[in-house]
C-alpha cells in the first residue's frame, strides 16, 4: 500500500480526465501524522500541491484512516459517519471525491 505523500505525489499522473471532465472543485487534505495538501481539479486536470490554501473543501482525518481509504479498506462514507474522517465546507464537492480514487 502506498504511503500517503506517494499516493498524493501520484496523484496527477493516476486520475482519468474524463472522470473529472467538468469538475472544478479545489480540496485541502489535513492529514494527521503526514501532512497537508491542496488538490485542485479543473476541467479534467488535476493539479496537487503541498501545504494548504483556500478551497471548496477540507477533508481531516488520520494517516492511518486516509490510507485505508485510499486503498479500499475503507468506505469514506462509513468513515465520515463514524467521525473518523471530517468534511468541512462544500459537501456537493465532498460527494465528487470518489472520482479522484
Amino acid at each position: 500500500m502506498a504511503s500517503t505523500k506517494e499516493f498524493f505525489d501520484g496523484l496527477e499522473s493516476r486520475v482519468d480526465p474524463s472522470k473529472t471532465a467538468g469538475m472544478k472543485n479545489s480540496y485541502l487534505f489535513e492529514i494527521e501524522g503526514a501532512g497537508t495538501w491542496k488538490v485542485d481539479v479543473d476541467d479534467g486536470t488535476v493539479k496537487v500541491t503541498e501545504g494548504g490554501g483556500e478551497a471548496d473543501c477540507t477533508i481531516s482525518t488520520t494517516e492511518e484512516t486516509f490510507e485505508k481509504i485510499a486503498s479500499g479498506e475503507q468506505n469514506p462514507t462509513s468513515a465520515y459517519m463514524t467521525g473518523k474522517l471530517k468534511v468541512k465546507g462544500d459537501m456537493g464537492a465532498a460527494m465528487k471525491l470518489q472520482k479522484l480514487f
